[in-house]
């Protein structure tokens, strides 16, 4: 499935990486883990790059190459870690809502959203739900996102909105974000969850989104060409 913009069809949405969702660099493989060639060492690509103990080259970035391979999908690191996949469906769906819900209350725009949740679907191919908190990386992929979509927002704000969800989901009466130690402590939890987000995508964040031209009001895209013809037909 490619990057879409809803919770439900972001679980696959996974499109325009050099990540382990994304397109090969040369001589890499997905998720920038070295390819070895036959019965010898990594094979590095032009202007190959060391970086630890994973191999970064350049990074192509297509839409031909968007969704994961069919063994990634049917064996995840969740599923390693012992978590059943209709759990972690279901974890995947309720990341990609919060950051909606989240993205809708910040007065985001939509692509934001849509790389958050691309970022947050990224990340957990790669890691494992058991070992990460869902809400943590939720809030790192809103925060990061904004940034890379030129609508930056607080970290204290993405906090703030999250914790009224958190209320909402538990039907609770929502009640102001008291900045003590605690705060403190879930702030720099989410800086760190950003960093391992950033880290574990080899910083390659971009996401070519399939939906643009639906998405975007102010071009004269899809939708509104067929609103037109849908209105000539009517009259």
């Amino acid at each position: 499935m490619a990057a879409g913009a809803g919770s439900a069809a972001a679980v696959a949405a996974v499109g325009g990486s050099g990540g382990p969702a994304g397109p090969q660099a040369v001589g890499v493989a997905a998720g920038g883990v070295p390819q070895a060639g036959p019965g010898g060492p990594p094979v590095p690509g032009p202007g190959a790059v060391l970086i630890g103990d994973r191999l970064y080259s350049g990074v192509l970035i297509t839409l031909e190459n968007c969704l994961l391979p069919e063994h990634t999908l049917r064996f995840t690191p969740s599923m390693s870690s012992g978590l059943d996949p209709d759990t972690e469906t279901e974890l995947r769906v309720t990341g990609c809502e919060l950051i909606q819900a989240a993205g809708i209350l910040l007065r985001l725009p939509q692509v934001a959203m849509a790389t958050g949740q691309v970022l947050f679907q990224r990340f957990f191919y790669t890691k494992s739900f058991v070992k990460h908190s869902m809400e943590h990386v939720s809030m790192a992929c809103v925060h990061l996102a904004s940034k890379i979509e030129e609508a930056p927002r607080r970290i204290r704000d993405v906090i703030n909105v999250f914790h009224r969800l958190r209320h909402l989901r538990e039907k609770k009466k929502p009640v102001p974000l008291i900045l003590d130690q605690e705060y403190v402590n879930l702030k720099n939890q989410i800086i760190k969850a950003e960093r391992r987000v950033l880290k574990e995508l080899g910083f390659c964040v971009h996401v070519k989104h399939p939906h643009k031209m639906l998405s975007i009001p102010s071009s004269p895209g899809y939708l509104n060409a067929l609103f037109l013809e849908q209105n000539h037909l009517n009259a």
